[in-house]
């Protein structure tokens, strides 16, 4: 038989739908997710045992007395077992997959009924439906609508549909055919004997139905936690997948109180709706005699009042104390506000330890972030698609290199934290003999014919089936068991307490190497690769919006002791309390949180010269602007009184000669600012260049053509109304352009105006808007040239002579009176990308907030102050 792959057509058609068909599946997003939040808000929202008495209200109407304490007890033990919140989000994922699942299958069920070429066309669909391994359709789902909520809706729909689809169509067609005969024959219409006869008798059939639907969307619990949706499937994956036997055992305790709730419920409201129920409830209840009181109901209207009552105390409590939610995360640490992040990690130990740890840090610092575990293809594909913000443990080149190849365009490497690493085989050292992967060959039998793996999307399982077993000839001989992380270590311990021989896939660091005396086998033909890095990987355009945060991850590093032992303490911590671990690890290493995540603007350091006033001058130009503000961002941080004043460079270059100011960022030195050099530099001081090398040139728009050179403008004075826009007056780039026009024979073509350069940019954003000529004085560096499409006009006969350095001038005793800060202003430097970022934070922030906008650029680079002003 030929090959025969239609899966490669489902791949290509999923990949035209995602391409042609995304704002369709934005909109699906956006209304399931609306209706799971809608539901998740109200379930949520209440006090837990406040919530619990409104089930029991349920209870007591659908059920009696029995019902209701039975129903109070079960959910105050799920608010016991501390899983309360996840219930609920569990509860709202089972009532919008059955609402929006009844909506569709009890019509269709009606309309295959009335209909047999409907009934045979949907039978085999259903079949389908039901057969297909619900895991199945996490595939689509993940990959149209990302991770999180509506995968697991989605699958849980698909799934639970054919039940309520059969029982309906069911339900209908066993309704005796005399009666719809006779009602036809009374002259009914097709609708009325539907509603008024088929329907009510059928309706104890389709509540079954319901019922199921109901049952099967709670069974897909799981499978919603695999797609990254919270609640009790979450829960339960984390335990399976991490052997956590408690938390396993508590989750599905949960799990059985929502089912055996719901069924009960649902089972109950067949009595109250359907008027067959309802006889046959009257029949029981006065069968029961003088114990009749032990299956009161009450009425529908007293039952109601007291849902009522409940649901306003608790909307109340949560009203009262709703002004109390961010006070934790008030104070200098409340960095986030409140900002929700998004994180995801693989249940490995080192991603869960660092995820768990930046949980905690960012919690420190006042963000909110949500984690969500995951397998490596979920994972990668949520940050992709922009629902996972970041992830810890990305192992690059070698191990993650399918999915970075795949979505590398869509997202962000903020570096590595650890490396380098290694992968490998280890076995214990009872196991003799075995000291390398060539030694496995013909070693089969003793290790069972099995090598015990990880989770079959590691990249680790790939390169030991694909290229270390073929390369020492294993294959055939020893079966790589997929598992996960956890089962691997369970099968690890198991067999280690028994002295059984075993081989597993590990990697290094890891704690196992601790906890066991194992021997990692070696790799003399490198078959595993080159040791690898753990990256930190997040969203495409997290690093802009999240710059905080970005710089963090970005700084981020851990020693193998700090990660070794941290992932010792999660070990130790109770099972599915992680957090806890991390926060008694940081409580042994209390100067860790500091330098991971640094306080913006929070340094209290003061230095040696706190309390001194500081009087600092500039001129109007940006590069000026920029540095001036941000050294009196840091001054005050320091403990300095800066004081700053904006005057013209003859006035400046005075009142530093004068001792009148103490120093100021932009000295053009040895051209643009020569004439007050010459005049006033033996009674001041020059502290060094921070910046090199700058030019002066005019420029004019790049659709000006034919204007390239200061040769070009000969005779062109005319196209640009014979006039150079130029800057202040004092600027001593104006002074050496009366020079530069008489070097080309421009002076008499050409008239230079004097304005400010505020002034000649506004001028140039004009003419550009107009896409009229126009020829400015310009300096580089200068954000213009960003901003607007200009060309510098070259200069080959070097009229405007050779570029200057940005140097910080100062008084002339500016070191006897400020030692500390001459030290950190002669050390200071700026490189090009910085100094542009700067001017452009100041550009688009408001007028006269300049100081503001650098406080702002600061904030997102931590631990700056620290490196221009160190505080010995």
């Amino acid at each position: 038989m030929p090959d025969f792959h239609p899966g490669e057509w489902v791949e290509s058609a999923v990949d035209w739908l995602q391409g042609h068909l995304a704002w369709l599946f934005d909109f699906i997003n956006s209304v399931l997710t609306g209706l799971y939040d809608g539901v998740n808000a109200v379930l949520g929202g209440g006090e837990p045992l406040l919530m619990a008495g409104i089930f029991a209200v349920i209870a007591f109407w659908l059920r009696g007395l029995l019902g209701a304490v039975a129903t109070f007890l079960g959910f105050a033990l799920i608010d016991s077992f501390g899983l309360w919140s996840d219930a609920m989000s569990t509860l709202s994922l089972v009532i919008a997959a059955a609402v929006i699942t009844i909506v569709i299958a009890v019509p269709l069920g009606i309309w295959a009924a009335r209909n047999k070429a409907v009934s045979g066309v949907l039978r085999p669909v259903l079949d389908v439906m039901q057969t297909m391994p619900a895991f199945v359709y996490l595939i689509p789902g993940v990959m149209f609508f990302s991770i999180g909520t509506t995968p697991g809706l989605i699958a849980t729909i698909i799934f639970a549909m054919p039940p309520g689809v059969r029982m309906t169509e069911l339900g209908v067609r066993q309704v005796d055919g005399e009666l719809v005969e006779a009602a036809e024959a009374f002259g009914t219409s097709p609708r009325e004997t539907l509603t008024r006869v088929q329907f009510p008798l059928a309706l104890p059939t389709i509540m079954a139905g319901i019922n199921q639907v109901i049952m099967l969307a709670l069974s897909m619990v799981v499978i919603a936690g695999m797609s990254g949706a919270s609640g009790l499937g979450e829960r339960v994956y984390a335990a399976v997948t991490q052997v956590q036997v408690g938390l396993g055992v508590e989750s599905g305790i949960a799990v059985v109180i929502l089912a055996m709730y719901l069924d009960r419920m649902t089972g109950a409201l067949n009595q109250r709706v359907s008027p067959l129920g309802r006889r046959a409830a009257a029949k029981a209840a006065a069968a029961m005699g003088s114990l009749r009181f032990v299956r009161y109901k009450p009425g529908t209207a007293v039952a109601l009042s007291g849902v009522v009552v409940l649901a306003l105390v608790a909307g109340g409590i949560n009203i009262a104390g709703s002004g109390d939610d961010d006070t934790a995360g008030g104070g200098s640490s409340n960095v986030g506000k409140g900002q929700k992040v998004s994180m995801g990690y693989i249940p490995w130990d080192e991603g869960i330890a660092t995820t768990y740890l930046w949980k905690e840090l960012l919690e420190q610092r006042g963000y909110k972030p949500d984690v969500k575990q995951l397998d490596a293809g979920p994972l990668y594909s949520g940050i992709a698609q922009g629902d996972v913000d970041f992830q810890t443990d990305a192992w690059l080149p070698t191990t993650h290199e399918q999915y970075w190849s795949k979505y590398k365009s869509k997202m962000e490497d903020l570096g590595a934290w650890y490396g380098p690493t290694s992968l490998e085989l280890a076995t214990p050292k009872y196991v003799k003999g075995i000291d390398s992967l060539e030694d496995l060959k013909g070693q089969g039998k003793k290790f069972n014919g099995k090598i015990i793996g990880i989770e079959s999307s590691a990249g680790e399982m790939k390169i030991l089936k694909d290229k270390v077993l073929p390369e020492y000839g294993l294959e055939g001989e020893y079966d790589v068991v997929s598992s996960s992380t956890s089962s691997m270590l369970a099968e690890l311990k198991r067999s280690y307490q028994k002295k059984e021989p075993v081989v597993v896939t590990l990697w290094s660091p890891h704690w196992a190497y601790n906890e066991y005396d194992l021997t990692k086998l070696d790799d003399p033909e490198g078959a595993f690769g080159e040791g690898e890095k753990l990256h930190t990987v997040s969203r495409k355009g997290f690093s802009e919006e999240n710059p905080t945060v970005a710089s963090w991850l970005s700084n981020f590093k851990m020693t193998e002791d700090e990660l070794t032992s941290l992932e010792n303490e999660i070990q130790n911590a109770p099972k599915g309390q992680e957090q806890e671990g991390v926060k008694t690890w940081l409580k042994d290493n209390p100067d860790f949180a500091d330098k991971a995540a640094p306080v913006p603007g929070g340094d209290v350091k003061k230095g040696k010269d706190a309390g001194k006033p500081v009087n600092m001058g500039f001129f109007p130009w940006d590069e000026a602007i920029a540095t001036t503000y941000l050294w009196e961002n840091v001054l005050e941080d320091r403990g300095y009184k800066p004081n700053v004043k904006q005057l013209d460079p003859g006035p400046l270059y005075t009142s530093l000669a004068q001792g009148k100011m103490d120093f100021q960022m932009d000295g053009w030195l040895p051209t643009t600012h020569e004439q007050y050099w010459k005049k006033y530099g033996s009674k001041m001081s020059d502290l060094g260049a921070w910046y090199d090398e700058t030019s002066l040139e005019l420029s004019t728009p790049e659709y000006v053509k034919g204007i390239n050179s200061m040769e070009d403008l000969k005779g062109k004075g005319d196209l640009f109304d014979n006039k150079i826009t130029g800057i202040e007056s004092s600027a001593g780039e104006m002074k050496i352009l009366k020079d530069v026009l008489k070097e080309y024979g421009l002076d008499k073509e050409y008239k230079v105006v004097s304005s400010s350069t505020s002034s000649m940019i506004a001028e140039v954003e004009r003419s550009v808007k107009q896409k009229k000529p126009v020829l400015a004085t310009t300096w580089s560096p200068h954000w213009v040239y960003n901003k607007y499409p200009l060309k510098k006009i070259e200069d080959p006969k070097g009229a405007w002579g050779e570029g200057d350095s940005i140097r910080v001038t100062a008084k002339k005793d500016f070191k006897k009176d400020f030692p500390e800060l001459h030290g950190w202003l002669k050390d200071f430097k700026m490189s090009e990308d910085d100094l542009n970022s700067l001017e452009a934070e100041i550009q688009n922030g408001a007028k006269g907030e300049e100081k503001k906008s650098v406080r702002k650029w600061m904030d997102e680079r931590p631990g700056l102050v620290d490196k221009l002003a160190p505080v010995k």
